[in-house]
């Protein structure tokens, strides 16, 4: 090491080389992006469509509340949709396990963020089923007797 003069550096940028994949996807944005363009435009023009029918009023107010949602909205539904996602992928086998697991899941988790809506709709839900079984026994009995 000499103490009064320091080496010459010589840096030079080296770009790493793009992997197959890489590659691959800047490729297929090449490809697609006049599609995208074309879709862009489209839906530029159909939002002042929309704006104008009827039911205007239903759909702003939907895009608003997702353009400012409140505080943990995001969230929230992720894990909520997460929960349907694990309920199809446990609900393996028949057709009624995958229509009970993801809804069961997925109110499970909804329940856990809106605990007082959901004791509001597990009330209604209760009182619906307690009628509903009532009316069961009533026609099993009816028919009991008349055997």
């Amino acid at each position: 090491l000499s103490l009064y003069s320091s080496p010459a550096r010589e840096t030079k940028y080296v770009e790493n080389p793009k992997t197959d994949l890489e590659e691959g996807v800047s490729h297929l944005r090449q490809v697609m992006e006049p599609y995208t363009a074309w879709c862009q435009l489209e839906l530029g023009s159909s939002k002042v469509k929309v704006d104008s029918s009827l039911c205007s009023g239903f759909f702003s107010e939907g895009y608003e509340f997702l353009q400012k949602p409140p505080a943990g909205f995001y969230p929230r539904l992720g894990v909520i949709s997460f929960a349907g996602i694990i309920g199809l992928f446990l609900a393996r086998g028949s057709k009624i396990k995958k229509l009970v697991y993801p809804a069961v899941l997925m109110g499970v988790g909804t329940s856990m963020y809106y605990p007082q809506e959901a004791v509001d709709i597990a009330k209604v839900a209760g009182t619906q089923l307690y009628d509903w079984s009532l009316q069961g026994y009533i026609a099993v009995e009816a028919l009991w007797k008349d055997n």
